[in-house]
């Protein structure tokens, strides 16, 4: 009872702020104009700041029926018909036979319609691969005048790994492919390390799998997804090999500067997982000695990361239309934001403890975003930037297929 008392403490904070921001990202997709006309520097005014955007009712019905849908499952107001079929959707289970036969398909479906992308030119498409090729001339010992192209040269594994791609497999495109298969299988390996259901882990592959976020950049060199893949493995080894998740999460930040806030949501599922005290106090020093190296490099070192730093407050609130405004062609994750999160919140009090462990790391990449365009104007947000919330929504779609029954083996 104790400990039930304590776990509510942590998760409503949580729940409540990640209601919060999501309707921070919400409120661009309703009233576009909103935020730009509180904060932006237009020199005529905007009239209009409550003009409903273009996807704004189907946003605002879509979650009205979603989540009155889920109160009347919760409350067990739904006919007893199909009470009992969402009752025994959310039980199934498949054997481990089954499920290998099933995640061999996905794959496969996945990896045949991807494979010719990796044969396209990126230079004819993404003015930011002429970037990225001069950095690969200059890699590992040149140094460039032009701080977008040495910014890339920052990025020591992404860049190891480009060259890498191109030297070896004579396609620059084949290992940052290779990552996005990884990125779907750990997607799978998180959700039954959390709820012990193969469906579950299934289904949060299908689930990231249909983003046309995902797809878009899956094989793209220039917006790769190594920082992804590393971040992910950085997670999953917590419960298997705790030392290992420093390690991981040292490559995730090398591949993309981004990721380096992140370490806060790595605590924070540590500390959420089942393991050992003494495994998670080990977890938060090994972290805490790489935060501080790692600030220490950034401003003793020759990096052009504190060059960048401009805060600019109004920046953040503006950095919630730019993340709304590049869902526009994922729209079921959008609209999966806050069902999502309420799920999770109910599933944290009752049955899953660390599913509020995913709905902090869907506040945190969400967060993310705004945070650094609120810190400096060197960088905007970007779709591709968006695939690790997108994992992490999977993941909580998958979690509300984690009722327990008997096994399959």
């Amino acid at each position: 009872m104790e400990n039930n008392l304590q776990s509510n403490k942590i998760v409503l904070p949580i729940f409540i702020t990640t209601i919060i921001i999501i309707f921070l990202v919400y409120t661009p997709i309703i009233f576009p104009a909103l935020f730009s006309s509180l904060v932006g520097n237009y020199s005529d005014k905007i009239n209009t700041p409550f003009e409903f955007g273009h996807q704004a009712f189907i946003l605002i019905i879509s979650n009205v029926i979603i989540i009155s849908f889920g109160i009347a499952y919760y409350k067990k107001k739904l006919p007893n018909q199909l009470q009992t079929i969402i009752e025994k959707i959310r039980s199934f289970e498949i054997s481990k036979k089954n499920t290998l036969i099933i995640f061999i398909i996905i794959m496969g479906i996945y990896i045949g319609f991807s494979i010719p992308e990796l044969f396209l030119d990126e230079s004819l498409v993404w003015d930011d691969y002429i970037i990225l090729e001069s950095a690969l001339e200059l890699w590992p010992d040149g140094e460039s005048d032009n701080v977008y192209v040495q910014e890339q040269n920052d990025r020591y594994v992404r860049m190891f790994l480009l060259d890498t791609s191109l030297d070896v497999f004579q396609n620059i495109k084949f290992l940052p492919f290779i990552a996005s298969i990884m990125v779907v299988a750990f997607t799978y390996l998180i959700t039954t390390q959390i709820c012990q259901k193969r469906f579950a882990g299934i289904i949060s592959m299908i689930v990231l799998l249909q983003s046309n976020i995902f797809l878009k950049y899956d094989t793209i060199a220039v917006y790769e997804n190594f920082w992804v893949l590393f971040y992910l493995i950085s997670l999953y080894v917590i419960k298997k090999g705790w030392f290992l998740s420093p390690i991981f999460y040292i490559l995730a930040v090398f591949s993309k500067a981004y990721m380096a806030p992140f370490f806060v949501m790595t605590l924070f599922t540590a500390y959420r997982s089942k393991i050992r005290t003494r495994t998670k106090l080990a977890i938060f020093f090994s972290y805490l000695i790489i935060i501080i190296a790692a600030i220490g490099i950034i401003f003793a070192g020759e990096t052009l990361y504190p060059q960048i730093f401009e805060i600019d407050t109004p920046r953040f609130l503006l950095g919630f239309a730019a993340t709304a405004f590049q869902f526009r062609f994922d729209l079921f994750i959008l609209i999966m934001l806050l069902p999502v999160s309420i799920g999770l919140f109910f599933l944290a009090r009752n049955q899953l403890k660390e599913a509020d462990s995913i709905m902090f790391l869907i506040l945190g990449t969400i967060l993310a975003g705004p945070i650094l365009i609120m810190v400096t104007a060197f960088y905007e947000i970007l779709p591709y930037r968006l695939v690790p919330l997108i994992v992490f929504v999977a993941i909580g779609i998958g979690l509300f297929f984690s009722k327990k029954t008997n096994q399959v083996s």
